[in-house]
């Protein structure tokens, strides 16, 4: 009996402990603050040590936010829904998805079944043609193709209306070069589109089974997908929700590995944190809320002051969802929300680090 005593003495020790060692008041209330702002629905998981540690879900919605979120749905074919946001909601993550397909093609780089130094010709013989056959894997993943691609909206428009990827490919290779593969970094979904077209060349299988193969299904994300489409998408077209994209990143943070699973070699991971946007890459385009973030593959990459060691990735989506993994302190987050208002953004952003670096 005093044993069970002391046990469940123990335990109660270990959770005030927990409690105290992490405080997330300042993150409700940052959360309460800003949920209008974002949509009027917003959720945040935090994963520390081995477990999640933080779930946050807030809603208010306007009557205009609900009328909005309903005609998206409908006109992306989804049946409307305004309730709450819980650690299952499904929703379109839009450019969070840059990071799911670099981690997949880079899947074959570890196999020794593409190298990121690989010219795209060598696949995809109508960008040759076009003259852009000399871009790299590497050029791929990181925004640095040299073309000139529309913005980011009207390029998924028109990449939704392909109806297969040699057509989808046909029209990157329709479009012009404002430099030189490698010297010019614009944020667009070209690059990644092209990556997704060599994996399927060298796979024979689409880009939507090699996700479900690859990445999905070994990290249990078992309601992630790129859509049944007739051209997938993988610089925009994933659905996913909290947990799902709490488990990619827990892959991240643990350098490849999720549930004693090698997904990733380590190797491949520093590989993607290596800022690309060096002193003679010219920024062409990039969005306002990254600010002065270096980009790798797939991803955003801030470094520590001075020095070269990169401490906080991320991959923001055009609806404000907001992946990141903060090497520093070892930890992995994800905020969902939908709206498309990007003002002041990239502020929230920060503060919510701050925040949660503080509750931790």
């Amino acid at each position: 009996m005093k044993k069970i005593v002391l046990i469940l003495l123990l335990v109660a020790a270990s959770t005030l402990t927990s409690h105290a060692q992490h405080n997330f008041e300042k993150v409700d209330q940052w959360l309460s603050a800003n949920v209008e702002q974002m949509g009027g629905r917003v959720i945040l998981v935090v994963y520390k040590d081995g477990k999640v540690i933080y779930t946050g879900s807030k809603t208010d919605m306007t009557m205009k936010q609900k009328f909005v979120t309903k005609m998206i749905a409908r006109k992306m074919g989804k049946t409307p829904n305004t309730d709450a946001f819980t650690p299952t909601s499904k929703i379109p993550v839009a450019s969070c998805s840059k990071w799911f397909s670099a981690a997949l093609v880079m899947t074959f780089v570890d196999e020794g079944k593409l190298k990121l130094d690989d010219t795209v010709g060598k696949y995809l013989p109508v960008l040759s043609k076009s003259g852009k056959g000399g871009i790299t894997i590497a050029e791929c993943l990181s925004h640095r193709t040299g073309i000139r691609a529309p913005d980011l909206k009207e390029s998924l428009q028109e990449m939704r209306q392909m109806n297969s990827m040699d057509e989808a490919i046909q029209n990157i290779a329709d479009m012009p070069m404002e430099g030189k593969p490698g010297t010019v970094f614009r944020y667009s979904n070209t690059g990644l589109q092209i990556a997704g077209a060599i994996i399927e060349k060298i796979s024979g299988k689409s880009f939507e089974t090699l996700f479900a193969e690859r990445i999905a299904q070994p990290l249990n994300m078992s309601n992630s997908d790129f859509g049944k489409g007739p051209v997938a998408l993988p610089a925009g077209g994933a659905y996913s929700t909290p947990n799902d994209y709490l488990n990619f990143l827990v892959m991240i943070l643990n350098k490849g590995t999720f549930n004693a699973k090698r997904i990733l070699s380590e190797k491949s991971i520093n590989e993607m944190q290596i800022d690309r946007i060096t002193a003679n890459v010219k920024i062409a385009y990039s969005p306002a809320e990254a600010g002065n973030a270096g980009y790798g593959f797939g991803e955003w990459v801030l470094k520590v002051p001075g020095t070269n060691k990169t401490f906080f990735i991320s991959s923001p989506g055009l609806f404000g969802s907001f992946p990141w993994v903060n090497n520093d302190k070892h930890y992995a987050a994800f905020m969902m929300t939908f709206y498309l208002n990007n003002d002041g953004r990239n502020k929230r952003y920060y503060e919510l680090n701050e925040l949660v670096n503080e509750a931790l």
